[in-house]
């Protein structure tokens, strides 16, 4: 059996994927992965997403900058979400310019901004 057959894909295809930083523990992103990009995560050492807005394959950092080298490709007990040990290139992983994208924090029922904008998301998207 091929080792992407392991992978309870959902109905679209895809699983979830947890990209946690592989020195400190904390939960950087959630993503989505079909087969192939899977594949070229594990075969290229850095993460490769499926962009579900935009339909395509998404190479994490292709226009910010920050990759994602992966190291090590991990697959829960039931096989339906993968976890990404990965090395967080240039230290920002979320769209708007933060270290991770869980910069909130329920708190008395109200979402509380924690964790600050390291870099101005419109310096980092110019296209």
């Amino acid at each position: 059996m091929d080792w992407l057959d392991a992978v309870h894909w959902d109905d679209a295809g895809l699983v979830p994927a947890i990209a946690q930083d592989a020195v400190s523990g904390d939960v950087l992103m959630v993503a989505w992965m079909n087969r192939e990009a899977l594949q070229q995560t594990a075969s290229s050492g850095e993460a490769v997403y499926w962009s579900r807005s935009r339909g395509k394959l998404w190479h994490k950092g292709e226009e910010s900058g920050h990759l994602q080298r992966v190291r090590e490709v991990r697959l829960d007990c039931d096989g339906d979400v993968i976890l990404l040990k990965v090395e967080q290139v240039g230290g920002i992983a979320c769209h708007t310019g933060r270290v991770r994208c869980f910069f909130r924090r329920l708190e008395q029922g109200d979402w509380v901004e924690t964790d600050p904008v390291l870099k101005d998301p419109t310096d980092i998207y110019k296209r």
